[in-house]
């Protein structure tokens, strides 16, 4: 009962109030994550390894999102249930469903590993490493492939401890791992000449340190307790946590799926026009981790928000859940409008914060592809968000089926048929011009989806109400 009640509150507390305590500790965790691979890129760039390591590590950058993805469908799927279930009044399975979580996130890593290891050559000049690059991204992936395993528990972890009430010790996490990842990454690269192997050594170290922080907290819970008996897997509690959090890997892997179409067309056309295929996949590495840093902003408003969200709904509190969506809402287009300002209007201001560069041909057609990218590519940036925080929403509302449709409809039905085929007419312009006409039409499938849900919403609440 005493656990039970850490979470009442929820269902009572001022919705502004709440916000701010769960909204901002979880968007700064999650810049901060972002923080692991920008920082990393914003060295390589400004030494001597230049726009080939920006390349390196924007092909590897894939692969983070593909262990990344595994780790945050169990991690933020026993998130969904435990809050859920709370809201309820059926939290006793809590400790069994993240026991079983981080015992198939464990399970996942070493198989991830096995897989990738003996075929990294052929993977990374998939996406997209040429000849020029690929020994930098050989170097790199070698280290950061060895610790999959703490970078996956830490992911898995950090979403069950943001629904156990604590972001603020998730932040501590991701925030602690970050700051030694930039203390070491000069000191590896550029004291101690370490190249690739220098900023890879100081993002697992950064990895180890939030490991560590996140597993202490499991000593010290709200909302349930792990013993050894919580580790002994039981699938059947653990099959709807896996449901509940499936948008969030379909999210991820599409990432990986566009990364790997996008670095094949730009390889391709790229090769085929006057700026060489190395600039193109050099601007995306960069443009992939600045929209991460805007979407991780929008997923950590509405993932801090889902611990609020998914007691409500097991509450049946509809109206503190539709005040929510709103919130939610008018954040995501802030956030949105924001950016789009900030990449049409400066462009080149952002990409200069990655290097210049020194180690090509013509550095002007790398500044002028750049602004092409940031302006064109990015152009609905502000639609993007919203479908990314909308999928989440619908997974923390217990509607997969919702959150799946709304995570492929942009990516997979239309951005990859997309970039396949407006390159035909547009060259390697297609390919930029792809990403907006994708938001528009994923955006229209959204509103209906919403419209749906919120009429459907409304008129279970009025047959509650005449029951």
């Amino acid at each position: 009962m005493e656990k039970q009640e850490q979470s009442d509150f929820l269902g009572t507390e001022k919705i502004s109030k709440l916000m701010l305590k769960f909204c901002i500790p979880c968007v700064l965790s999650l810049l901060v994550s972002a923080l692991y691979n920008i920082v990393d890129q914003i060295f390589v760039g400004n030494s001597e390894l230049s726009t080939l390591g920006n390349a390196a590590t924007g092909v590897v950058f894939p692969i983070f999102i593909i262990a990344q993805a595994f780790a945050w469908w169990i991690g933020d799927g026993c998130a969904a249930y435990m809050n859920i279930h709370q809201g309820m009044g059926k939290g006793e399975n809590t400790h069994r469903c993240v026991g079983t979580g981080a015992v198939v996130t464990l399970a996942a890593s070493i198989v991830l590993i096995s897989i990738f290891y003996p075929l990294k050559t052929q993977i990374l000049t998939l996406f997209g490493a040429s000849e020029n690059s690929i020994g930098y991204a050989v170097e790199y992936f070698n280290i950061i492939l060895g610790f999959f395993p703490v970078y996956m528990l830490m992911n898995m972890i950090n979403a069950v401890i943001r629904a156990d009430g604590s972001p603020n010790w998730s932040m501590l996490s991701m925030l602690a791992g970050a700051i030694i990842n930039i203390i070491l990454d000069p000191v590896f690269i550029f004291a101690c000449h370490w190249g690739m192997a220098g900023a890879a050594w100081a993002t697992v170290i950064g990895q180890v340190v939030s490991f560590v922080i996140s597993v202490i907290y499991l000593f010290r819970t709200k909302t349930f307790k792990l013993t050894l008996k919580s580790f002994i897997p039981k699938f059947k509690v653990f099959a709807e946590a896996a449901k509940l959090g499936l948008s969030s890997f379909i999210t991820q892997m599409t990432i990986v799926v566009i990364a790997l179409v996008c670095n094949i067309m730009l390889a391709k056309y790229g090769s085929m026009s006057h700026y060489s295929a190395d600039i193109p996949i050099a601007v995306i590495g960069i443009e992939s981790k600045v929209f991460t840093v805007v979407i991780n902003i929008v997923v950590g408003i509405v993932l801090g928000c889902q611990p609020i969200i998914g007691y409500n709904i097991g509450a049946q509190n509809t109206e503190r859940v539709k005040k929510l969506y709103k919130a939610i809402l008018l954040c995501t287009l802030a956030v949105g409008v924001i950016a789009t300002l900030l990449f049409e209007i400066a462009p080149n201001a952002v990409v200069a914060m990655f290097g210049k560069p020194t180690n090509i041909p013509n550095p002007d057609d790398y500044w002028d592809f750049a602004q092409k990218t940031f302006r064109i590519f990015l152009a609905l940036v502000t639609f993007t968000c919203t479908i990314k925080m909308s999928s989440i929403f619908f997974q923390a509302v217990g509607k997969p089926v919702f959150a799946v449709l709304t995570s492929l409809i942009r990516d997979v039905v239309c951005f990859i048929p997309l970039i396949c085929v407006m390159p035909i007419f547009k060259g390697i312009d297609g390919i930029l011009l792809s990403a907006p006409i994708a938001d528009l039409i994923a955006m229209a499938v959204t509103v209906a989806l919403t419209v749906v849900y919120f009429v459907k919403l409304n008129k279970t609440k009025a047959l509650g109400e005449n029951a």
